[in-house]
């Protein structure tokens, strides 16, 4: 993990800097905000900014925001008062920590961003399988292309390959493109020039300048524009970019993983992803299986997050009962890992007694997961919904059953295109685009409240 801290403190950073050390942190430590930004414009990125209260924090997180640098900020001060401590928090900042530091507090906050996170836990045969490739291709420079259901551990097997790589030394950088802005996603991986868009102050380095000598990961890769799309691939065939407002290409070295939990084979045929840039990221393919086809994780998975969450919140490590196991192996985990980790956190959490027993085992709001038995009735009932529907598809077109079934989840969510779109599977543009087209052939599209809207071009 990367800590840049910003400030004095009358030695009392320099403290903080020791524990984050001590703590396997690699530490940059300037003395102000024009220095910092600094820093981060120059490639020499940051995981975490430790920043001195009486810096000039929303105007620091301003001026991060207008030249598109993404990174969390935790305000720090000695013996300041509560108002300073919130104004730092409503400028942006993510968390404050009094100093002098306490050793177990700094260790939660670098906990949150560490690799300590990302530990690869299996025990499940599958999952064997594929860490042997996995360890087979990992010294290669071969672009991976990492699939599997949200959740299902890709960024986690994407920092097990760094590690197992030749590129080990040198950064591995992570991109998510479903979560930066389309306008931004530009300039956040090549970069840009002074003056190349407002806000451009200076130049700034982008990740893959960052990545030199090491591993670039492209999380989600599936929801980048088609244009930008053009842009990587001249960028990986030729190993050179170019920064936006630049003048000349600049050459990197850098190894690319990318994820998806999409079809990316059926999207490039359909004409929704580059095939050209399909083919380049998919040297090889690691597809993970979600985690209710590999029962041996359960367990192992569950004890390993029940162990760090006792640790994280002070509380003793316990045991998983008997009943709790059977329930955890039982159940079909549909959000994968992610779902299970909040399970047990929550399980350590809610735990009274010796052991975390299956009273603990609760869903977000402290309801009780569904018993066992009355899943059985359900499931029988949704195979036969599911036949007849399916029934219901014979002679007619994809086409016509891909409007249905666009239009009546749009419907379902009262117009909402958000979330039509995560149910769907698919990304928020491929639905405004089909959605554009239905108007254009004058079909009613759902609005936002249940409205019904035609155009006709």
């Amino acid at each position: 993990m990367r800590l840049l801290i910003v400030g004095t403190l009358n030695g009392q950073l320099s403290t903080a800097t020791k524990m984050a050390m001590a703590k396997g942190a690699k530490v940059i430590h300037t003395e102000t905000v024009v220095q910092a930004i600094e820093t981060l414009r120059s490639g020499r990125g940051a995981d975490l900014l430790m920043v001195d209260v009486s810096c000039d924090i929303a105007d620091m997180i301003q001026s991060l925001a207008a030249e598109h640098i993404c990174v969390p900020v935790v305000a720090c001060g000695v013996d300041t008062d509560a108002r300073a401590a919130v104004n730092a928090i409503r400028a942006g900042a993510k968390e404050y920590i009094p100093l002098p530091p306490d050793a177990e507090l700094i260790a939660a906050v670098l906990a949150a961003v560490a690799d300590d996170g990302h530990a690869f836990i299996f025990k499940d045969p599958k999952m064997s399988d594929m860490i042997r490739l996995a360890d087979q291709v990992a010294p290669s420079d071969a672009s991976i292309l990492i699939t599997g259901e949200s959740g299902s551990g890709k960024e986690v097997m994407a920092r097990y390959l760094h590690r197992k790589s030749l590129r080990r030394d040198k950064p591995f950088i992570s991109v998510n493109c479903a979560a930066i802005p389309e306008n931004l996603l530009e300039s956040e991986l090549f970069g840009h020039e002074k003056g190349a868009f407002t806000g451009a102050v200076a130049r700034r380095i982008g990740k893959f300048e960052e990545a030199d000598g090491g591993t670039l990961l492209l999380d989600e890769i599936s929801e980048m524009d088609l244009r930008l799309q053009a842009k990587l691939l001249r960028a990986i065939q030729e190993r050179e970019i170019d920064r936006v407002g630049g003048k000349a290409p600049v050459k990197v070295n850098i190894r690319i993983l990318a994820t998806s939990n999409r079809d990316l084979q059926g999207d490039a045929r359909a004409g929704r992803f580059r095939e050209d840039l399909y083919y380049r990221l998919n040297v090889v393919n690691l597809n993970l299986p979600p985690l209710r086809e590999r029962p041996a994780d359960i367990l192992a998975l569950a004890e390993h997050f029940a162990e760090r969450y006792a640790r994280a919140n002070g509380l003793a490590a316990k045991p998983i009962s008997l009943e709790a196991r059977r329930f955890l192996t039982r159940h079909n985990w549909t959000g994968n890992v992610r779902e299970l980790e909040n399970t047990m956190h929550r399980a350590v959490l809610l735990t009274t007694g010796p052991e975390i027993d299956v009273e603990a085992i609760r869903l977000p709001d402290g309801s009780r997961h569904d018993e066992t038995a009355p899943a059985v009735g359900i499931a029988q009932k949704a195979a036969v919904a599911a036949d007849a529907a399916t029934r219901s598809f014979v002679g007619r077109t994809v086409s016509e059953v891909e409007q249905d079934l666009i239009l009546k989840t749009l419907d379902h969510c009262l117009g909402n295109r958000t979330h039509a779109a995560n149910i769907l599977g698919i990304s928020i543009r491929t639905l405004r685009n089909k959605l554009k087209e239905y108007g254009e052939n004058g079909v009613a599209v759902p609005m936002p409240g249940g409205e019904q809207r035609v155009s006709f071009g």
